[in-house]
């Protein structure tokens, strides 16, 4: 059992190694020294919260870099729930880039990063709700897995497990599963499927990371007792880096771009504070590692390679970083003689990477192609290289996981490049390349990854590798390398990307998304990329037999991967209402092919390759809408102008820059995207063309912006306040306040049946004081709480009609929610003619 605890350890620190398909990292003589320096630290500290973002950066810092803890942060979530200020990905896909920033985050600030298997299914507001959708003891179990998998000494909540009900439901429950945990860890009886791979742990102390935030103002925390609370002065300035510590904090905060957390560095003295919750209580209060053996000591017969590692941070030239590679080769000898425990792969790996970087050591296997397909031959080009006067050898090359060993007893002379060509006949089994907890279908609360080594593994699992056998001083020393491809680029210059596994033929269905308000014919596109070169089949669209699809095949033939080609289909929907699931599927030798291949591509991240059914939601409807044109105004990114193309207007993005009388004279309705008031700062000085766009008869429609940072306060032609209030049972009933407003009845009649099969909440940041010229049109609210009435608010001005909207459109529409698009064909068909009753509203 502990044999095994400790290759697991490995694998999964090799995972941790292998995120950055951006140019490889290559070590000044600080960063080395610093490497060498954190060789000699043996404590650790696991981070606990709920969503990206949530980690407290400045403390994972330095903890990193000023304490030399092994330090990592284990978020709950991939921040699937959120909103995305980059662009138009939402649920999965939006999780898929936090789970990259959080990465590129860790790289920054010298932290690890982990995840359970919990979905952020949206906000919640109590911990009970939490722990229900997210099916409690499967996320417990993963909290512990992580416990006895990293082995930290400390635990670090970000939330207090005592305040359910103050903060997000997501944020409590992660304190209260900590805790929960601390001591069941430790417990044999507690999932003892785990114990085949990790064994019981119990972590010395937990402590609860408050801050002013959870006093509520930064005056009532300067007033409180902190007589029980743990100060650390965390203000440091690294002198060899240039930084302090809160620049190197900012830094890893500003990876999370999707959330629109960027942040400037702060210099001088700052204080963590930290609460004691559980274990040993600390005397002296000046750090979290008292009483803690921090040193070789702690490991069985380890107290000399301390030593020795005391010996080569004294003794390092940073001139010639290369004069320590005798005692780190030593070193590294000493570690692979010990008894298997859980410091020896963590500190070894860390010495072979920096014996690479003393040497200049530089080895690399780039693929011709940036994808692949399974059974295919991958040409590679094998790059090593010794930078410095250690004598050095290549005895072999391997690659993964076939593999395959090529044996080649090379010197590897000063500076001189070694170039070896190589053919990769990669495995026929081999796995496309996918976020593993995207592979199976789950649950609203959870993934389903039923491997239990995969747990918690923060980044897609790529199998082609190689591995290069080298002998330095004496010692072999095995290096994996993933396998990559890289091009230049006119603008960015090398830009490093990943091989990607993917499937010979990949089909992907052109609008996820298909209403047929009648029995007319529509073409439906499909279009299919190669994966492979010479390739030919046949692509079908399936749909239930009461639709018609012609023709029932079409054939296809592709010379060269890569290419593309769109075909139509003519889809007929039934007469009677329904909603169905169209499939686009391509046949090769009697093989299907199902699978739409999305490529998430943003600088700050690694590029990311996800491999969903090829499927879109048919709705056939008797929804009525009218001709309106209309001017799109997109804000931080949504599909909501395809989902209006869907509903057959002409939608026209236009930029808030470019808004003149003039350009907007032929449209009918102007229609600004979601957080628009949050990301456009050219919007401030069109306000005044905007309003007299509506007072001349025409429709303007505003969808949520969150509280607190507009760019302008006055977003509407009359008072209007935004709160925090949102309803986030998608299910709660909806009251009509209204009901015989126009919106409510034209052109399609609006019932409390157009609010069912909502997607993850009613709406977000109503406004909660508005002008009596408003009518709010519906009111909801979540179990125990006030009726929230700002969900639809209207108001005439001039001859037109100004619009706001805190419902989750953006969300609704492109999961196909019927009611959704009854709702917004009506408010876009409002008209001038239509009068409204206006209501008397209290501010």
């Amino acid at each position: 059992m502990y044999k095994k605890s400790y290759l697991i350890s490995i694998v999964m620190l090799i995972c941790l190694q292998i995120t950055n398909a951006q140019q490889p990292q290559k070590l000044n003589s600080v960063e080395i020294y610093n490497q060498i320096e954190k060789l000699n630290f043996l404590g650790s500290v696991l981070y606990i919260a709920a969503h990206p973002d949530d980690e407290n950066t400045r403390l994972i810092s330095f903890l990193a870099n000023d304490q030399k803890a092994r330090t990592a942060y284990l978020s709950l979530t991939r921040g699937d729930g959120g909103q995305n200020l980059i662009g138009t990905q939402l649920r999965e896909l939006l999780g898929v880039i936090r789970t990259q920033e959080l990465i590129e985050a860790r790289k920054i600030d010298g932290g690890e990063q982990f995840f359970s298997r919990a979905n952020d299914f949206g906000f919640s507001k109590n911990p009970t709700e939490t722990l229900s959708i997210w099916e409690k003891e499967k996320v417990l179990a993963d909290v512990i897995w992580a416990i006895r998998k990293f082995q930290p000494d400390v635990i670090v909540n970000r939330f207090d497990h005592r305040s359910p009900g103050t903060t997000h439901g997501h944020h409590t429950a992660s304190a209260m599963l900590s805790v929960e945990s601390f001591k069941m860890a430790n417990d044999p009886t507690v999932f003892p499927e785990q114990l085949q791979f990790v064994k019981p742990w119990q972590t010395k102390r937990q402590f609860f990371n408050t801050s002013w935030w959870f006093y509520g103002t930064m005056e009532k925390f300067n007033a409180a007792d902190k007589t029980n609370l743990i100060s650390l002065q965390t203000g440091t300035y690294y002198s060899n880096l240039g930084k302090s510590n809160q620049e190197i904090a900012a830094l890893s905060r500003s990876r999370h771009q999707s959330q629109g957390f960027g942040s400037t560095g702060a210099r001088g003295e700052e204080t963590e504070y930290l609460e004691l919750i559980n274990g040993d209580p600390l005397l002296d209060k000046k750090t979290l590692f008292e009483g803690i053996d921090t040193s070789w000591n702690r490991v069985k017969g380890g107290a000399p390679i301390g030593e020795l590692l005391a010996i080569i941070a004294k003794e390092f030239d940073h001139k010639n970083p290369s004069a320590s590679i005798p005692s780190l080769a030593k070193a590294y000898t000493m570690m692979q003689a010990l008894e298997p425990n859980q410091w020896t792969p963590v500190k070894a790996a860390a010495v072979k990477e920096i014996i690479a970087a003393c040497t200049g050591l530089y080895l690399e296997a780039v693929a011709q192609n940036q994808e692949a397909t399974p059974g295919s031959t991958l040409k590679l080009k094998l790059e090593a290289i010794n930078r410095s006067a250690i004598p050095m050898e290549l005895i072999s090359v391997q690659t993964l996981p076939n593999n395959t060993i090529s044996s080649q007893n090379q010197e590897l002379k000063n500076n001189v490049l070694k170039i070896i060509n190589l053919d990769f006949k990669l495995p026929e089994n081999l796995n496309y390349t996918q976020p593993y907890w995207l592979q199976d279908a789950g649950t609203a609360g959870m993934y389903t990854v039923n491997d239990q080594n995969k747990r918690g593994v923060p980044d897609i699992l790529r199998e082609a590798k190689v591995e290069f056998n080298i002998r330095i001083n004496g010692i072999e020393i095995p290096y994996e390398r993933t396998i990559v491809y890289k091009y230049n680029d006119d603008v960015k210059g090398e830009v490093y990307n990943y091989l990607d596994i993917v499937p010979e033929v990949t089909t992907a269905i052109t609008h996820k998304v298909l209403l047929f308000k009648d029995t007319k014919t529509k073409q439906v596109g499909v279009k299919i990329k190669a994966g492979k070169d010479n390739i030919k089949g046949n692509l079908q669209l399936e749909l239930p037999k009461n639709w018609t699809v012609t023709p029932q095949n079409i054939p296809f033939s592709f010379e060269k991967k890569g290419m593309e080609q769109i075909f139509y289909f003519d889809v007929t929907a039934p007469k009677k209402a329904e909603e169905t699931i169209a499939k686009s599927v391509a046949i090769i030798d009697n093989k299907r092919f199902d699978k739409e291949q999305i490529i998430i591509s943003y600088d700050h991240i690694t590029k990311q390759q996800v491999l969903q059914t090829a499927s879109a939601k048919c709705i056939k409807t008797d929804l009525k809408t009218n001709e309106e044109k209309i001017a799109y105004i997109m804000g931080a990114g949504d599909e909501v102008p395809n989902s209006l193309t869907q509903l057959g207007y002409k939608v026209t993005l236009i930029k808030a820059d470019e808004i003149t009388p003039e350009k907007l004279e032929n449209f009918d309705v102007v229609m600004t995207g979601v957080r628009a008031y949050n990301t456009i700062n050219a919007l401030v000085n069109k306000q005044a063309i905007l309003f007299d766009f509506v007072k001349n008869g025409k429709t303007m429609i505003v969808q949520y912006n969150t509280a607190g940072d507009l760019v302008t306060n006055e977003i509407a032609p009359y008072p209007l306040k935004l709160s925090r209030d949102r309803v986030t049972e998608e299910d709660a009933e909806i009251r009509f306040l209204a009901p015989n407003h126009p919106v409510m009845n034209y052109p399609n009649t609006i019932t409390a049946q157009d609010f069912k099969g909502w997607k993850q909440e009613q709406g977000l940041y109503y406004p909660n004081e508005f002008d009596p010229a408003f009518t709010p049109i519906f009111s909801s609210n979540d179990k125990g709480e006030t009726p929230k009435n700002g969900a639809l608010l209207i108001a005439p001005y001039g001859k037109g009609h100004y619009v706001y909207t805190g419902l989750s459109f953006f969300r609704e529409l492109p999961e196909g929610v019927t009611g959704a698009y009854k709702l917004i064909s009506n408010i876009i068909s409002l008209k001038p003619s239509q009068t409204i009753s206006v209501q008397n509203n209290k501010l």
